[in-house]
């Protein structure tokens, strides 16, 4: 049995992990940080836990932690890169929530997070966990970049088109919208009821910082430097990304041919499904590790139109911290995460 540590416990990601970790056959949960709860039974913070696992909050123990074969950081922005170093120069394996170790570049994470990382040379140890694409590297290191939930869903989305060459790469629009969890545990008024629900808008136009991780890695699909145009939307639901994606095609090609084109792609992975006609809704997979995937071709355009869903807490966020996890342990990839989603 492995033994496991979450830091950062009590916010959504940070839950829905402990959801998955208190299931998972081969791990059992050593330690749940949590600043806020101190002293508090999980169970207290979220009731649904009561009798099933009633394990206290604790402060942050650095060496209690790292003695755990894995350790989750679901921190803010910025807490991830205080707390990682200290966490990595004693060995642990480590898998973080936040965007502070998905970059290749320090320069990019500067001009994107608007200040310079305070660890460029962990940095440089970090691999980008998106696990369809990187699961060998992932297998060998220490320290996993856990991706954002609008990059899981938009690169995935795109990556059999840039990899084979079928698209151009100078006009990629994805527009995406997500449920209010995606904002986490916030107080803060625009992600309030009332200013939610019956009211869907768009934000960070040309400046939301998942733009620089879907660039990364359609740009190392491609072969060469990738922009988009990429525009999120708030939507009033509580789980759920919604990426409908655009992309000008090279030469004429059928809806029927580029399906078959994502089948051959991700033939032999379990958690992507590519439907055979109709587009996927976000209920297929809320709950869930899936991304589905539908498309159509617009002929009259010469333009493929992809549309990609999946669980923003889910294999955006924990469930593929969780697959990620068993990469590391050497498990099968499947294990605690194989199940159908909610649906209703």
């Amino acid at each position: 049995m492995f033994t496991a540590a979450v830091l950062g416990a009590t916010g959504y990601a940070g839950i829905e992990l402990v959801r998955l970790l208190n299931s998972h056959p081969e791990v059992e949960i050593k330690m749940l940080v949590s600043h806020s709860f101190v002293g508090k039974k999980i169970s207290e913070v979220y009731p649904n836990f009561k009798g099933v696992l009633d394990l206290e909050c604790e402060d942050l123990d650095v060496d209690k932690a790292a003695a755990c074969d894995v350790v989750f950081t679901a921190l803010p922005h910025g807490a991830s890169k205080e707390v990682i170093p200290q966490l990595y120069n004693k060995g642990a394996r480590i898998i973080d929530l936040s965007g502070d170790f998905r970059y290749d570049d320090a320069d990019v994470y500067a001009k994107w997070y608007g200040e310079e990382h305070s660890s460029p040379e962990i940095l440089k140890e970090s691999v980008y966990g998106l696990c369809e694409l990187h699961r060998d590297k992932i297998k060998n290191t220490r320290l996993v970049g856990n991706p954002g939930c609008y990059t899981t869903c938009s690169i995935l989305g795109l990556a059999p088109l840039l990899a084979n060459g079928i698209v151009k790469s100078d006009n990629i629009i994805v527009d995406a919208k997500s449920g209010v969890t995606g904002a986490g545990r916030s107080s803060a008024l625009d992600y309030s009821f009332c200013e939610c629900t019956e009211n869907a808008k768009a934000y960070k136009i040309a400046t939301h910082r998942h733009t620089s991780e879907i660039e990364q890695e359609l740009s190392k699909l491609a072969g060469e430097e990738i922009m988009i145009s990429f525009t999120p939307h708030l939507i009033p639901q509580k789980r759920g990304i919604l990426s409908t994606m655009y992309a000008n095609l090279k030469k004429d090609k059928t809806t029927e041919e580029l399906i078959e084109l994502y089948k051959e792609y991700y033939k032999d992975e379990y958690f992507v499904r590519v439907y055979d006609s109709g587009l996927p809704e976000t209920n297929h997979v809320a709950g869930s590790n899936f991304v589905d995937i539908g498309l159509v071709v617009d002929t009259r355009l010469k333009r493929v139109v992809i549309s990609s869903v999946i669980d923003n807490i889910g294999k955006g966020a924990a469930g593929q911290a969780v697959q990620n996890m068993n990469i590391l342990l050497g498990l099968d990839e499947k294990t605690g995460l194989s199940g159908a989603g909610f649906y209703l």
